[in-house]
């Protein structure tokens, strides 16, 4: 008897390990549709292939706004050297001075950066800024005090330029903490400043604090210092504020992967992703800042890698995306300097919602608001360009449904770097 105990013992044994191994392939859908990890990075061979041929029989020089034959006019700022900021200030100081001397007064011209005043240029795939000007006149009580704060940041931008220094936005800041009174105000003006000059902000020696990271198969210099980013732990490397820093890049890898959230790009980070499929994993941790829009760039066009972007599927994941490969109507004088081309979407789309079986507790119902964006984005020039973008766009709207890159926690913490991300690599299913 006690043998066929045994036997019943260990049939019920073998049933439970059956039904888990079941249980893992539900827990877990489209985990058996994967391929080896040799037939994926065939397909990223290809990719980067292709992003490679593109880029050498391309024009040598880039298509630019002079190119054109647009019906509006526009202007962009080029990088200056500090000497031909520091001259462009004591040029406007001393117009500025004789308006005074005849009796005048004095007033700014500022180009204006409203959303009237934008241009998507379907050629350049980018937002420029239009050439409509408004005066900002000392004497008058409603702009006084915006005249005075943009005298006050031209002669701290002289200043900085006579030392050869840099300092941050909130150093500038608290320069004049009674006179600015709250940092959005120095911020404002400072881009101000950047139109009214010609100039890039990064050539006015004020720059943002770190806020991007980097990690994966990237080595490059910064200030002089060799940095291998695969060997800059969870962490990853800091994107330096000034990208005048940064040169020498060095890659081996396959592609770039922009991800929209720091929690996606942890889990990426801390599972090695970078190793499996050699790539270059980045984040902003959310809105774009300038030094990640300029180092992304900088990636793209001196390593020749296609960039793949992984954000959340609601209007404002399309939005940060947009503002990496189009340009932000804030920054649109800049866009020249600040824009990525050919970013293509990877996830986390509306229709991978359904392909992906992901759980209705992990999805969030858009608000009054979300579903207005969304609609918004769909008047957009920019998004009307990508068929493919439409679709999933009107998707969304459609079924009023978002969720974000954790959403795919559900089947298993390491479900984005395990099955998602390799599935889309091995599918081609980027837009």
């Amino acid at each position: 008897m006690a043998p066929e105990k045994k036997k019943r013992r260990r049939a019920i044994t073998d049933t439970s390990d059956s039904d888990s191994d079941n249980a893992k392939t539900k827990s877990k859908p489209h985990k058996k549709n994967l391929n080896s990890d040799a037939a994926i990075l065939k397909t990223l061979e290809t990719l980067l292939a292709n992003e490679q041929t593109q880029a050498s029989t391309s024009n040598s020089k880039p298509l630019t706004l002079s190119d054109l034959s647009l019906s509006s006019t526009c202007r962009e700022v080029a990088d200056l050297p500090l000497s031909s900021v520091q001259s462009n200030i004591e040029t406007l100081i001393l117009s500025l001075a004789r308006s005074i001397l005849s009796g005048r007064g004095f007033s700014f011209s500022v180009p204006s950066r409203s959303a009237a005043n934008q241009l998507y240029v379907p050629q350049l795939d980018r937002i420029v800024l239009k050439d409509k000007a408004s005066l900002r006149p000392y004497a008058a009580v409603s702009t006084v005090r915006k005249t005075t704060i943009t005298t006050r940041i031209l002669q701290l931008i002289h200043q900085l330029s006579l030392k050869n220094i840099h300092v941050t936005k909130r150093d500038l800041f608290y320069t004049d903490v009674k006179l600015f009174q709250d940092q959005t105000q120095s911020d404002a003006v400072l881009d101000d400043v950047s139109c009214i000059l010609g100039c890039t902000r990064s050539s006015l020696n004020v720059v943002a604090a770190e806020k991007g990271v980097v990690v994966g198969r990237l080595i490059f210099s910064d200030n002089g210092d060799m940095i291998d980013c695969t060997k800059m732990g969870m962490g990853g490397k800091a994107i330096p504020p000034n990208i005048d820093r940064v040169g020498d890049m060095q890659s081996d890898a396959l592609f770039i992967l922009l991800v929209e959230k720091d929690a996606a790009y942890m889990r990426l980070a801390e599972d090695r992703f970078y190793n499996r499929f050699p790539c270059i994993i980045v984040t902003a941790k959310g809105q774009p800042d300038v030094a990640t829009r300029l180092f992304l760039r900088k990636m793209k066009m001196e390593l020749k890698l296609p960039v793949l972007a992984l954000v959340d599927s609601d209007p404002y994941g399309l939005k940060i995306l947009s503002v990496y490969g189009c340009g932000s109507k804030n920054m649109s004088y800049d866009s020249a300097n600040l824009t990525t081309p050919d970013i293509k979407w990877l996830g986390v789309r509306p229709s991978d919602l359904d392909k992906y079986k992901i759980p209705e507790q992990c999805r969030l119902p858009m608000t009054e608001q979300d579903i207005k964006t969304g609609k918004d984005l769909l008047e957009e020039d920019f998004v009307k360009k990508n068929p493919g973008w439409v679709e999933e766009l009107t998707l969304m709207v459609k079924t009023k449904q978002k969720a974000e890159i954790q959403a795919l926690s559900s089947f298993g913490f390491q479900y984005l770097s395990e099955v998602y991300l390799p599935l889309k690599l091995q599918q081609k299913d980027w837009l």
